[in-house]
């Protein structure tokens, strides 16, 4: 695949990804305090609030862009995925 057409793609996954990893920050931490999050032995997370609103995005956003990442992989033809670095397919 062209490094053009990669680029495109690349930025294809992570604008939107980018996006929605902002909106679904909002909507669980309109539901969740992050001065009330535990860790799963019980003890509370001595985070600051910041501190976990980063951590948060950054996960969602890796989430999202993975699954995005997943989704143009899966729609890449036959021709394209087996095309070499400049777009042509190999040669027997």
């Amino acid at each position: 695949m062209a490094t053009g057409k990669r680029r495109l793609r690349v930025m294809a996954v992570l604008w939107p990804a980018f996006l929605m990893a902002g909106v679904l920050e909002t909507l669980v931490f309109a539901l969740v305090d992050p001065s009330s999050l535990h860790v799963f032995g019980g003890a509370p997370v001595e985070w600051s609030n910041s501190g976990v609103y980063t951590l948060a995005f950054f996960v969602f956003w890796g989430v999202i862009a993975a699954a995005g990442t997943l989704t143009q992989l899966l729609a890449l033809s036959v021709d394209d995925l087996n095309a070499n670095d400049s777009g042509t397919p190999p040669t027997s």
